[in-house]
Parts: C-alpha cells; structure tokens; sequence
C-alpha cells in the first residue's frame, strides 16, 4: 500500500522520515521540492504535483501551514481532489480549524474518498521516533482505517467525535502553553530589575507549582535566552502560535464563549510575531520585557 504526504515543511519531513524508517512506501509533495530531497536519498519518490500524488496513493497525509494552504492542495487546479480518489482515504494533520475541516470533510466525502483529521501534539523529535499524540475526528470506520499508519507516527491515539472534534481538541492542547509563554513573559517583567542570574531565574521558574511541563524541560534554553547566550530551538513558531490562538477565539467565539485571556495572549503574540520575535519561537516571547527593562538599567 503507497502513501503519500503533502507539505514537507519541518513536521511533514519528520513524519516522513519516520514512516521511510518503518519500512513505508512513500511518495512525497511539496510546493518547493528541493525540500523533498534528503527523503529521496532515503527511499522516497516525487510527485509533480497533489493530484499526481493522490493518482498514486492509498492513502494521503497532509501536513500544512494553514487553512489556505490546505484547501489549495485539496482543491486546487491540480489538487488532491481532481482526480479520480474513490476509495482512498485522507488523513488531514495540520492545525487549522474546526470549520476548515468540515468543509474539506464535505469536499472529500462529494468524491467518494474518505477524510480523517488527525492534528498531532509534539515536535521534530517525538514525530522522527514515531511519539506524537494524535487527536483525532472521524467516522469510526474511516479511523480504523487510518490506525495502521497513525500507529506509527503516534504514541497515543485519541478518536474526540466526528470530524471537527481533532481540530477543537488539539486547540484546547495549545491552548494553555501559548497562555503560558505570555503569563512567563509578564512575570519576568516584574523581576527584570533584581540582580538574580538568568540560570538561578530560569531554574526558580520551573520549579514552581505554575510551571508548564514545556518550561521544565527547556529550563537551559530559557535561562540562555535570558541571558543573551542562545535561542531557544525552534519548535513552535511565534507567527504559528498567533494563528492558532486566533483559530482559539474564534472557535469560543461560535460557541458563544468569551475567551478574555486567550484573546489578550492572541494579540500579544500577534503583535510580536510581526516584530522582534519574527521567526523564532514561541518561546522567545517571554524574554521581550525582562531585556527592554534589564536594558534600561542604570
């Protein structure tokens, strides 16, 4: 059975390369394929274009920026969509919203196919070593299907409801991190001006009842980030994290729920992934006040 993945940007290509070392019949697409070619060095064919994919494939993963992204390589000119794809099954993992999925549901389900969401917690490492949390929206049938190949790439594998369920359930997961960072941000400004050293501050952080498993872990890098040393690894990228608290808001926002702190979070990381933490990650953002105010010291 060929599968087949669309979107090798730094997730796709770890997916990839873990299904390659499961022994996978791969065939990969990307828009800019000279991306594809550590996998091609490792076993994996080239597909011209989504639709030339699909032709080739069982079943197809996607793994995309945004929204956009997806419903151009669904149902663009050369789309996944096409084509003839009665039968094959669709595992769509970016993080986009529920809405989102559901039309590409109503899309897939017109030709005959299948469509399971299945966006995913983790990073680059846990999606090499095949360790990822898998949230998951479909028809019981259509996962069943799926579970062979997400068994792979994940450690759990967590069926939420229909499709749209993965989507607001891998929400919720970001929800309280990218809070988090913005809640790290503002406590490191009260203390920017006592003469503490960013590893001893770092360490104190992470030591305390509040912390999030994601500081406990990154403690080195926050305490070098601190301290002007390094950057933290990119992991999950400030202008990603903007998105998907937007996605946050506006999916509380139809179910008639205020989200006053995930909105206030959103325009924090709006505003700063457009400026000086353009590019880096997320975590970045908790350095921005404790460095302006360590910076006007006397």
């Amino acid at each position: 059975m060929k599968t087949g993945i669309c979107g090798l940007g730094r997730m796709g290509a770890a997916m990839a390369e873990r299904l390659l070392s499961q022994g996978c019949d791969l065939v990969v697409w990307n828009r800019d394929p000279a991306k594809a070619a550590p996998l091609l060095a490792k076993g994996a064919t080239l597909a011209e274009s989504p639709a030339a994919l699909a032709r080739q494939c069982d079943r197809v993963l996607t793994m995309l920026y945004d929204a956009d992204a997806v419903d151009q390589v669904y149902s663009g000119p050369d789309g996944l969509l096409s084509g003839p794809v009665k039968g094959k099954l669709f595992i769509e993992m970016s993080t986009i919203g529920p809405e989102a999925i559901l039309s590409i549901g109503s899309a897939v389900t017109a030709k005959g196919a299948d469509l399971v969401e299945c966006p995913v917690g983790g990073t680059i490492g846990p999606a090499r070593e095949g360790r990822l949390l898998g949230l998951v929206g479909g028809s019981a049938d259509a996962v069943a299907q799926a579970q062979p190949i997400l068994s792979l790439l994940c450690r759990r594998i967590e069926h939420a409801g229909p499709l749209g369920a993965g989507a607001r359930l891998k929400l919720a997961v970001n929800l309280p991190l990218l809070v988090y960072w913005q809640a790290l941000r503002e406590a490191m400004g009260l203390v920017a001006d006592l003469d503490m050293p960013p590893d001893r501050l770092a360490d104190l952080m992470a030591d305390t009842s509040g912390a999030c498993m994601a500081v406990k872990h990154r403690a080195g890098e926050l305490a070098a980030l601190l301290a002007g040393t390094g950057e933290p690894s990119l992991s999950f990228e400030a202008k990603g994290a903007a998105k998907d608290l937007s996605h946050m808001v506006a999916t509380a926002a139809a179910q008639g729920q205020a989200m006053p702190v995930t909105a206030a979070a959103r325009d924090a990381f709006t505003a700063a992934a457009a400026g000086p933490i353009a590019g880096r990650d997320a975590m970045t953002i908790t350095a921005l006040d404790w460095a302006a105010q360590r910076a006007a010291r006397p």
